[in-house]
């Protein structure tokens, strides 16, 4: 192979060798670098090296797309990386096959998103296709680090800093089970500080209790405003009565057993039932169309109730509610009743007792009722002791 200072005239000017043949010349300044034209006048430059005795050969690029310029310092960088006793070729194909970030979640959705709770599911794969995919599904795992989590965390907090936090925590699984599974050695997340969440306590007031349900009970039965009453009578999640089925429920013993696929804690859930709860369920049997309680309009079940919740609001001058405040309501009303917190967490699935506790500040009003009894006594007692000696 004759060797020359490799120049854009040169590349230009090459002949094409005879047919079946190969034309090489070698760069007199870089060992290795050379440029090839094939029979058919296709030309590449090229790298030649030896890596643990064996000859190898990388095709760095093709002109125009590659330059003389370029393709020299391209070389120039391979010729250090092979000084420095690595196989170029070898990582490039090392790095061709690890996955990227999408193909990690495409493995992660198939193997372990199916364990988890069916609205758990949904939510994921929506925080994966609208915020995490665009931004990082093309990077190679070992390429991703705290620097680019640092950034999607920042994009995404701009609109929505709590699902910025929910996208933070998904990600921190997936990549922790690509430990597990050998694919990464490191986690990425580790560091990545939260945004800071202030916890909602939206109930509702006695007064706001009643202008509800004056509007609801102005309503018709449907399968929309039954549920509405459904979910504040029995304080249950909106994704377990939306997949409630006549199955789950043995209306005499009144009794709903939510199956373990239903609920967040993914663990079987029984709770007794209310005669209001009863009523409610009696009065959603005159709309049954399928297996599901509360039928939605396309044969399945229904998926929302937020337009005609948000509808009622309005009409009954309630702000700032939403339909995961009825649960609250429920477990305030509970609590104002003196009814244990172990119970209230029962009923309503906690796994967790701090969970529940969020609710126990509500109970000081019931606490005060009853000091302020034992406090009567005392006065009261202390007073008759006085009548007693002045007698």
């Amino acid at each position: 192979m004759p060797s020359k200072r490799i120049t854009d005239r040169l590349v230009k000017e090459l002949p094409a060798p005879p047919k079946g043949k190969q034309r090489n010349v070698r760069d007199d300044t870089i060992v290795g670098f050379a440029v090839r034209k094939t029979a058919t006048g296709f030309t590449s430059f090229v790298f030649n090296y030896v890596a643990n005795g064996v000859e190898r050969r990388m095709t760095i690029g093709s002109p125009p797309s590659w330059s003389v310029a370029a393709a020299r310092e391209q070389a120039k960088k391979l010729r250090r990386m092979v000084d420095c006793g690595i196989d170029p070729l070898l990582e490039k194909r090392q790095a061709r096959d690890e996955l990227d970030l999408g193909e990690l979640w495409e493995r992660y959705s198939t193997d372990i998103l199916p364990r988890k709770a069916e609205y758990t599911q949904i939510n994921e794969r929506s925080i994966w296709n609208r915020l995490i995919l665009p931004s990082l599904g093309k990077k190679r795992l070992n390429e991703i680090n705290g620097g680019d989590i640092d950034r999607l965390h920042n994009q995404i907090s701009k609109r929505t800093p709590v699902q910025a936090n929910r996208a933070l925590a998904s990600l921190q699984h997936v990549f922790s089970t690509a430990i597990r599974w050998r694919l990464i050695d490191h986690n990425p997340i580790s560091g990545v500080k939260r945004n800071s969440e202030n916890g909602r306590e939206r109930f509702l007031t006695d007064a706001e209790f009643e202008r509800l349900l004056h509007v609801l009970n102005a309503r018709a039965d449907t399968p929309s405003t039954l549920c509405i009453r459904f979910l504040l009578v029995t304080g249950a999640r909106s994704g377990e009565a939306f997949r409630s089925t006549w199955g789950q429920f043995d209306l005499v013993s009144a009794i709903w057993t939510k199956p373990s696929s239903h609920t967040k804690q993914r663990r079987l859930h029984r709770i007794p039932l209310s005669d209001v709860s009863i009523s409610i369920l009696k009065r959603a049997e005159l709309f049954r169309r399928n297996d599901y309680v509360f039928p939605g309009r396309g044969g399945g079940h229904l998926t929302t109730v937020k337009n005609i919740f948000s509808s009622i609001c309005v009409e009954a001058d309630l702000e700032n509610l939403r339909v995961h405040d009825l649960r609250h309501t429920f477990a305030s009303y509970l609590v104002g009743e003196g009814t244990a917190l172990a119970i209230i967490g029962r009923l309503l699935g906690h796994t967790q007792v701090a969970t529940t506790n969020r609710y126990a500040h509500l109970a000081d009003e019931p606490l005060r009722y009853a000091t302020d009894k034992l406090s009567e006594r005392m006065r009261y007692d202390k007073q008759q002791a006085r009548t007693k000696k002045v007698t």
